[in-house]
């Protein structure tokens, strides 16, 4: 049942008149007609008595206007109590697809238990995108690489970390410190596809004239880590990535490195919240600071 049907009834029932309940709804009178007659045809009976001088309610129209009356209160009531009760804030934030699950899962955690009264939307997506959306306001901040490219925006670093080589805790590398390149002729490599230094990557390799095999490539980092712990093969990553079943080794003459930070649309006036919070805990805020 449309609650304009309700308006309509309610307005001739107190108003004992087509007429003047038409203008207190603002429509025409015709328009009022046809509309408590579909009313009338809804609940399957007369509503009103209609003589040249007066409109009357029937015994049913009495029985259904306190029905009417309390429908329309209900509604009411619970238009105001949607409009008086707090709304969450709600955070749009962009995670960059390389950041570790790990770390993101500490952050969602910690934001769970933090009592900010705060949404969180997450997207998570390629630097690109994530610069787009900060661009036009469709992300209100990010945990992405900080490169030149993003000095429009306000920038907090979290962390520095190095790209170094993963191999399995079974590898015969696993117990070194450090390896150079040119003697991993013969390894077969898993590729991160979505991986921010690939390019930088392979010039190392190709420089030291190593043309490894690949077992695996593939845009899931989780998977492509699994796998290297499985025995797959080896892969480079940010130092990060470090897990069970994984051991680290330092790629002479490789010092590429990338800082993780978090990244604030022009749109967030303030840069504190629950999420931000969570982010500045997991990363052990304070590790140098850059604003705008």
């Amino acid at each position: 049942m449309d609650r304009y049907l309700l308006r309509y009834f309610l307005a001739v029932a107190e108003l004992g008149s087509f007429s003047k309940a038409a203008a207190r709804v603002s429509v025409t009178q015709p328009t009022l007609s046809v509309g408590i007659a579909k009313l009338e045809e809804q609940v399957g009976a007369r509503l009103f008595e209609r003589t040249t001088r007066r409109v009357s309610l029937t015994p049913a129209g009495s029985r259904f206007l306190a029905r009417a009356r309390r429908i329309v209160q209900e509604y009411e009531a619970a238009l105001r109590e949607v409009a008086e009760a707090p709304q969450l804030k709600r955070l749009r934030a962009g995670v960059l697809s390389t950041i570790p699950a790990r770390d993101l899962e500490r952050v969602v955690a910690h934001h769970a238990g933090h009592p900010g009264g705060e949404a969180l939307e997450i997207l998570d997506s390629t630097e690109r995108d994530i610069a787009n959306r900060l661009s036009d306001g469709r992300l209100d901040a990010a945990i992405t690489i900080l490169r030149p490219g993003l000095e429009s925006f306000g920038q907090e670093k979290l962390r520095n970390e190095r790209y170094v080589l993963f191999v399995s805790a079974n590898h015969k590398l696993a117990g070194a410190e450090s390896v150079d390149g040119g003697e991993l002729t013969g390894e077969t490599m898993i590729v991160r596809r979505q991986c921010e230094g690939l390019p930088e990557i392979s010039r190392y390799f190709t420089s030291r004239d190593v043309r490894p095999s690949f077992s695996l490539r593939t845009l899931n980092d989780d998977r492509a880590m699994s796998m290297v712990a499985a025995g797959l093969g080896v892969t480079v990553a940010p130092e990060s990535f470090k897990r069970a079943g994984l051991a680290a080794v330092r790629l002479v003459g490789f010092d590429l490195s990338r800082d993780v930070g978090l990244v604030f649309s022009d749109r967030l006036r303030e840069r504190s919240g629950a999420f931000i919070a969570a982010v500045r805990a997991t990363y052990a805020a304070g590790v140098g600071r850059k604003t705008r």
